[in-house]
């Protein structure tokens, strides 16, 4: 059962530097995808099968919706459909698929002989991934949700400040005046070009 751990541990290892590496925001999610499926066999081959359950859950579920979601806000308007089609090229799904493959291969071969693959002394059940997140940890747990909600905020600002940009055809200045498409000064708070004098 070492062959399956070490297995799993270079597919999220690989999986990783790709996710680190990419351009697209798309293609890193997707690498990212894998990266967690494969800790989630790693927690299962060390005898936590509860925590491989949450990684499944919580971060390949969950957390890649949000991570979908806040995609899906920030791309707006026909260009970036074009965009996201030249993105998703068949060439782009061959490093996913064949790490995804691997993954499958070892998911099989683990429920076949589910008797024999943990390696730990004991097995980690719920109540000890209870009392380790709510008890030293709890800062921790916090912390990352605070730093999530955070970030998630950003993003809608981000994705707002942008929508209005390409609805409103304005122009930000240098010196952060708003400027119609015309050329002519922005009324604070209307959005319409202020009058000639």
């Amino acid at each position: 059962m070492d062959t399956l751990f070490y297995v799993a541990a270079v597919v999220a290892i690989l999986a990783t530097v790709m996710v680190i590496t990419c351009l697209n925001a798309v293609h890193a999610l997707l690498y990212l995808i894998v990266s967690l499926l494969s800790v989630a066999i790693v927690f299962f081959t060390l005898g936590a099968p509860f925590l491989a359950a949450l990684e499944v859950i919580i971060y390949a579920g969950a957390i890649m919706v949000l991570f979908v979601f806040v995609v899906m806000m920030l791309n707006l308007g026909p260009r970036t459909t074009e965009t996201e089609r030249i993105w998703l090229n068949p060439k782009m799904w061959i490093g996913p698929c064949i790490l995804a493959a691997i993954l499958i291969a070892e998911v099989a071969y683990l429920l076949a002989y589910a008797g024999a693959v943990r390696q730990g002394t004991a097995s980690v059940g719920p109540k000890e991934v209870g009392m380790a997140l709510f008890g030293p940890y709890v800062i921790g747990v916090e912390l990352a949700s605070m730093l999530l909600l955070g970030a998630l905020v950003g993003a809608y600002h981000l994705g707002k400040q942008k929508r209005e940009r390409l609805e409103t055809g304005d122009v930000i200045d240098s010196d952060a005046t708003r400027t119609a498409a015309g050329g002519n000064p922005v009324r604070p708070g209307t959005g319409r070009p202020a009058r000639a004098a």
